[in-house]
């Protein structure tokens, strides 16, 4: 099913999206659409949600939604304290709520994971990725952060679980996925270890234990400089247990939810974003790192350029080298030509893109990167936010249609979107 644009209430105006008043009250319009309606009073929080709020799965519950929701409670108490404290205690009940049913239902006491999906409250897929595992850190910190000061015995608990299990130290990196009983598979994931560092970030900035802050610089420097080496610059998604490029995984399913084919576009931002705030971390601690902010720029400038759409605008959800198109032995993935593999538009490329831009431009002090975010924020303005119910439309085809009313499946929270108003709130406070 595709809805054309036409189906779809009007924008209304807006000129200025680089306003903190505007930034803050679109986290509360989001914020409106999930809140009370996402609290399971049995524990945790619905995850599935039509476009008008309507939860058309009770009983599921992912990993990645779980912590999410935790992430958005946590920064929307934080951001919204100093003027409405009973707002703030509201928000925080819903973290330790949150809390709550991540450590009674998604932690395994007898592995020391964490279940990936669960039934009506019991585990149903049990396998461990580090995907979840980073989001798991990134709910402790933004807890910890918010004054839960539980979470900072958790977190070295789970450092120690990170650093047992996943980290590959050989490699400086952290590999993907086990059975419950700790048996690895031989793939290898970019994303896993980009989230990683999001998460060191967000533990670095929430314990100031420098650990934190070294392994995130760990985890960009081997990204997005060794492996993206491989593919002339940018950062491919799959690897084998080498960390050698695969180029046929998920080529069949160039959709798939958490690991799609390709080159993605809004990764290449994301990861840019990442490299801008560490760059502002190791200035404060006095040990900057000059190639930062010009990897970050080259990867969002390249990023930008393949995937913006010229004629529907937004950014398309991924590209490929083109010698991919074709079945040829020893495929070249530095000849710099590219084709879109998947043109539909997607709301989290969008936001951490505009996020990223907002950031680009307060570490450069280069005008365009405010036109990117201006231009950015116009397009998810006009088609990608929901004027009528609230949040952001999760994907649209490469005209600007939806394909289902689906507003959150699994994973989708908005907390790309809140996550990058709160981003540029720090930038225009001199917190970038």
């Amino acid at each position: 099913m595709t809805v054309p644009t036409s189906a779809m209430p009007d924008a209304p105006a807006h000129a200025d999206f680089r306003s903190e008043a505007f930034l803050r009250q679109h986290i509360r319009h989001t914020m409106a659409f999930y809140h009370p309606r996402c609290i399971d009073p049995a524990g945790g929080f619905f995850h599935y949600f039509k476009d008008e709020g309507r939860v058309y799965d009770a009983s599921h519950r992912h990993l990645v939604s779980s912590t999410r929701f935790v992430f958005n409670y946590a920064t929307a108490a934080l951001e919204f304290a100093g003027e409405d404290p009973a707002l703030r205690d509201e928000y925080m009940r819903a973290v330790h709520h949150g809390l709550a049913f991540l450590r009674e239902r998604h932690f395994d006491p007898s592995s020391g994971g964490y279940a990936w999906t669960l039934r009506g409250g019991v585990a149903e897929d049990t396998t461990q990725h580090c995907y979840g595992a980073a989001f798991v850190l990134l709910a402790y910190s933004i807890a910890l952060k918010a004054g839960v000061e539980e979470c900072r015995s958790w977190m070295d608990a789970h450092w120690d679980m990170l650093e047992t299990r996943y980290w590959e130290p050989q490699h400086g990196l952290y590999r993907d996925e086990a059975t419950r009983d700790w048996r690895f598979s031989d793939y290898r994931g970019q994303n896993a270890n980009m989230h990683m560092c999001e998460a060191m970030l967000a533990a670095f900035e929430a314990s100031r234990e420098p650990r934190y802050l070294e392994r995130a610089l760990t985890l960009a420097d081997h990204m997005t400089r060794r492996q993206a080496a491989q593919c002339d610059g940018l950062v491919w998604e799959h690897y084998d247990a080498d960390w050698q490029v695969d180029t046929d995984y998920h080529r069949d399913d160039p959709k798939h939810l958490f690991r799609p084919w390709g080159f993605q576009p809004g990764h290449q931002t994301e990861w840019s974003k990442l490299l801008l705030i560490l760059d502002g971390h190791l200035r404060d601690a006095g040990t900057p790192q000059p190639w930062l902010v010009p990897r970050a720029r080259e990867l969002f400038d390249r990023a930008v350029e393949a995937a913006w759409d010229p004629d529907f605008g937004g950014l398309m959800y991924g590209f490929a080298p083109e010698s991919l198109r074709k079945d040829v032995p020893g495929p070249s993935l530095s000849d710099g030509r590219h084709f879109i593999c998947d043109d539909d538009k997607y709301f989290w490329v969008q936001a951490e893109s505009l996020a990223c831009a907002a950031r680009l431009a307060s570490a450069t002090g280069d005008a365009r990167y405010w036109e990117w975010y201006d231009r950015l924020w116009d397009y998810a303005w006009r088609h990608m936010v929901d004027h009528r119910y609230g949040a952001w439309f999760r994907i649209l085809d490469r005209e600007n249609r939806k394909h289902d009313d689906d507003k959150s499946p699994a994973g989708k929270t908005d907390y790309h979107t809140m996550g990058a108003c709160h981003d540029v709130l720090a930038v225009l406070r001199g917190r970038g």
